[in-house]
């Protein structure tokens, strides 16, 4: 009985563990593609903005994260998304910008 308990302690540790690197992973993954998306939304914008490589990546991150839900609600392709996702972080870059420009001015 003590055996099969250890074992399943076992596969339990061992199964979290899986998770968890597989969660690592895909953060990274997000990450990785989230600075690029946000450098896309910023390179189809006119002009130079003023916002760190910090922000740019969690402004993409987080468009690219609304780009696949709103991909995944409407059943559209992978293509759609990203451009979708691209739009999206050039809307938030230049929300962030403006808004950051106000607060120099204030």
């Amino acid at each position: 009985m003590s055996i099969v308990v250890i074992l399943l302690v076992v596969i339990l540790v061992l199964l979290l563990a899986g998770s968890l690197i597989g969660l690592a992973f895909s953060l990274l993954w997000l990450a990785l593609t989230g600075l690029v998306i946000g450098a896309l939304g910023r390179l189809v914008l006119p002009g130079r903005q003023s916002i760190s490589l910090l922000a740019t990546a969690l402004i993409g991150i987080a468009a690219s994260l609304l780009g696949g839900i709103l991909a995944d609600l409407f059943d559209v392709g992978w293509l759609l998304q990203f451009l979708v996702a691209v739009a999206l972080a050039a809307l938030g870059i230049t929300l962030f910008a403006s808004s950051q420009q106000r607060r120099r001015l204030a």
